[in-house]
């Protein structure tokens, strides 16, 4: 697995990365292919984050935690990661199985902070054609309330979303 460690604010010591990388070592089993992780780890008001996000043949793991040390935010997380692909396995055994020929280079997000106004962050990313429910398992795994992607089918840009009943919704374009 090719990681990434960014420390925002912070430096990240070399016994740190170590344990980074050992842990998420721990997930190479479940693929194939070599994934890319990247993690981003900060540090505010006592709080330590933990972001890890792995893309592994355009299939997005994503894990956010919040712990008063690195170490346990590491542990949650990669409990958090190893939990999304057993839930999913079928599923992303069929999807990783069938990705391995078209491994397409999916570049990570590119991510602005504008100066001003009422927009925080924007990030820009490629649309992958998938179903609708690629799109709701890749919602589920990133941990959103929403996905925008392009549908396989039709070539439009829709939206799945969750419902506050815990159902899932879909946005289509008028044609």
């Amino acid at each position: 697995m090719k990681i990434t460690i960014i420390g925002r604010q912070l430096t990240v010591y070399d016994d740190t990365r170590e344990l980074i990388e050992k842990k998420l070592s721990k997930l190479d089993k479940y693929f194939k292919a070599s994934p890319e992780a990247t993690v981003t780890l900060s540090r505010k008001r006592n709080v330590s984050s933990l972001e890890v996000t792995i893309n592994a043949g355009g299939t997005l793991f994503r894990s956010e935690v919040d712990a008063p040390d690195f170490r346990i935010a590491l542990d949650q997380t990669v409990d958090h990661i190893e939990g999304q692909i057993r839930k999913n396995k079928t599923k992303l055994a069929k999807r990783l199985r069938e990705n391995v020929m078209d491994m397409a280079v999916i570049p990570d997000p590119v991510e602005e902070i504008p100066e001003d106004g009422p927009i925080i962050r924007v990030k820009q990313f490629e649309f992958k054609p998938m179903t609708p429910e690629e799109a709701i398992m890749q919602m589920d795994l990133l941990g959103h309330s929403f996905y925008v992607f392009n549908d396989i089918t039709t070539g439009d840009t829709c939206v799945v979303y969750t419902r506050k009943d815990g159902a899932y919704g879909l946005i289509e374009p008028l044609k």
